[in-house]
């Protein structure tokens, strides 16, 4: 059967053919797009189709026997409900033309899938939130350390600023010392002059008396 005939079979349920072609559209597209973003279709008594990712894998080609790397990939499973298998293996016997081989849904089903699809959408707006607060909570602790970070470059300026300071002072304090210094080896230079003057002095007189003493012997001695 494929789906001119589908569409036939079920034209005269749900009253003309246009209608049952666009009740099949619907069910398959609504089952392809939710099994593509990973949702899993599950129809009681009849069975349920998922997403599922194969990874990365080695096989062979059968005609060559070659071994080939087969890229990761995701392929769509349908597995049959046990109410489908029964009714294929025989286990249960299939209902008479009139009737549904697919057992209904029960009541309040249907109002179960909607508020489980409420259900979902907020747990997903839950998740996104924690996720938000999360990277709130990861922004705060990051500003906090910058912040202690920059206190602590802060400490540091300042410690080395002071010890900077500490050392200027230090300089300023033995260039004041060197300069008293020199001025005191200036003013002991200008004195040394002043005291061979006088020294000078003191030893001229000091020849002069020699002198003296040395004539007054030679006259004496000339006497005698």
């Amino acid at each position: 059967m494929n789906k001119a005939q589908l569409v036939e079979a079920i034209a005269d349920k749900l009253g003309g053919r246009q209608q049952a072609a666009d009740a099949v559209d619907a069910v398959l597209d609504a089952i392809v797009r939710a099994t593509v973003a990973g949702d899993r279709v599950s129809v009681t008594g009849f069975g349920s189709f998922e997403k599922v990712d194969r990874p990365a894998r080695y096989a062979r080609n059968p005609q060559t026997g070659e071994r080939v790397r087969v890229k990761k990939t995701s392929v769509p499973r349908f597995r049959a409900g046990q109410g489908f298998k029964d009714l294929v293996s025989g286990t249960k016997k299939l209902p008479k033309g009139g009737e549904v081989s697919v057992k209904k849904a029960p009541k309040g089903s249907l109002t179960g899938g909607a508020s489980a699809t409420v259900k979902k959408a907020a747990a997903k707006k839950a998740t996104t939130a924690k996720k938000a607060a999360a990277k709130t909570t990861v922004a705060k602790k990051a500003a906090v350390k910058t912040t202690a970070t920059a206190k602590k470059a802060a400490v540091k300026s300042t410690t080395t600023a002071k010890k900077t300071t500490a050392a200027a002072k230090k300089a300023t304090t033995a260039k004041k010392t060197t300069a008293a210094a020199k001025k005191t080896t200036a003013a002991a230079k200008k004195t040394a002059p002043a005291a061979k003057k006088v020294t000078a002095a003191t030893k001229a007189p000091a020849k002069k008396t020699a002198t003296r003493k040395a004539t007054a012997k030679k006259t004496t001695a000339r006497k005698k």
